[in-house]
């Protein structure tokens, strides 16, 4: 038995991560610090090196999850997809219903482009991320067409999530993406 006045918490490390991601969406990265984590998370501040051994790993492990589960979304999509005509759809829902859904996902997005912008350990986070974008969209079309839907996508949900005009409209993102998929890799 554990001794007396500790309790087993087996979520206590996902705990921690969720709160590091809320408090990240909420006050930045500037304003996440291991007391505001564990306050949030409901854990004693000793958890918190317990479980990570820097601020920067917890961020890191944080920002990894938050990734992964982006990447899931896209391969999701993509995945049910069958044929070039879904899988254009598929590419509109992802920039109208999947990514940035919530102002959360914006936040946490460009925090970790921020981080990205100064420390490697992110930049790794981002292009895992690139890579396996591109290779989802790579199931439906060649690699070129791939990396240019993977920008359109990133510049779009940008649009749509900050309330501009020309990422509202789902015909003209269904109209660019048949553009840029009508060459190599694209045709019906």
């Amino acid at each position: 038995m554990p001794p007396k006045g500790r309790r087993f918490d087996p979520q206590r490390r996902a705990r921690i991560i969720d709160a590091a991601l809320g408090l990240i969406a909420d006050e930045g990265v500037a304003g996440t610090s291991h007391r505001k984590i564990a306050a949030r998370a409901d854990v004693p501040l000793g958890s918190m090196t317990y479980h990570f051994a820097s601020i920067d790993e917890l961020l890191r492990e944080a920002f990894s999850r938050f990734t992964g589960a982006v990447i899931a979304r896209f391969e999701r999509r993509l995945g049910a997809a069958h044929g070039i005509a879904e899988a254009r759809l598929a590419v509109a829902d992802l920039v109208h219903e999947d990514l940035f859904a919530t102002r959360a996902d914006l936040v946490l997005t460009h925090e970790l482009y921020a981080l990205a912008a100064r420390e490697p350990a992110y930049r790794e986070l981002i292009d895992e991320w690139v890579r396996r974008s591109q290779e989802a969209l790579g199931r439906h079309f060649d690699a070129d067409t791939a990396r240019e839907l993977d920008a359109l996508i990133e510049g779009l949900t940008i649009h749509r999530a900050l309330g501009t005009r020309s990422g509202d409209d789902r015909e003209l993102t269904l109209d660019a993406i048949r553009r840029i998929t009508a060459g190599a890799g694209g045709a019906e």
